[in-house]
Formats: C-alpha cells, structure tokens, sequence
C-alpha cells in the first residue's frame, strides 16, 4: 500500500481546519458545506502530535503577541516542517524565529 507523503507546504493542522470549519459555520454554511469547502481545497491534513501539542503550548516567542491556541498550533506545525506559516494576522510577522506569511 503506498505511503501518502504529507507536503507540509501545502498542508493544514487538523486543529486549524477546524478552526475553518467553524468560522464557515458561524457565517451560516451547514456542517456537509463546510466540510465539503474545507475537503475541496484538497490540503494535506496534518496531525497534530505531542511534541506539536507541548510546542504550541510553551511556545514563550507568542506570549507577547496574546495568540490562540490555533494560532499556536499553525506556528508549532511550521516549525516542525521548516515551512513559513501562513496567516492574514498582522501581528504574528514579528514573531521571533518564525518564518511568517501574511497573506493580506
């Protein structure tokens, strides 16, 4: 059985689809909608794991910033695939030792 490769590059936290799927659902999409929106972007979906977990959690460069825990999450996952995190929060651009794209 072959192995799926997960490209980071073009993946998203399960936590952050989630996160996703919500704001669709408090602007008025049904649950299938919004789950067939998040499926039909086709992005890689990442676990997160506990080293992810305990990451985003004790992540000492965000406390400044007051992020999320999915905020966090995104962030943590970055890191550990060496991929630029991608936000439209202004703030998180000046995160020490992150890689950070802010898309509007």
């Amino acid at each position: 059985m072959p192995t799926h490769i997960i490209d980071a590059s073009v993946g998203i936290s399960t936590v952050n689809l989630s996160e996703v799927a919500t704001r669709l659902g408090s602007r008025g999409a049904a649950a299938a909608d919004a789950e067939f929106q998040c499926r039909s972007l086709g992005l890689d979906l990442i676990e997160v794991d506990a080293e992810t977990a305990f990451r985003a959690a004790l992540f000492p460069a965000t406390q400044p910033s007051g992020l999320s825990l999915g905020d966090r999450i995104c962030l943590a996952t970055a890191l550990k695939f060496a991929v630029p995190a991608v936000t439209a929060d202004k703030a998180w651009a000046g995160i020490q030792g992150m890689l950070v794209e802010v898309i509007r």
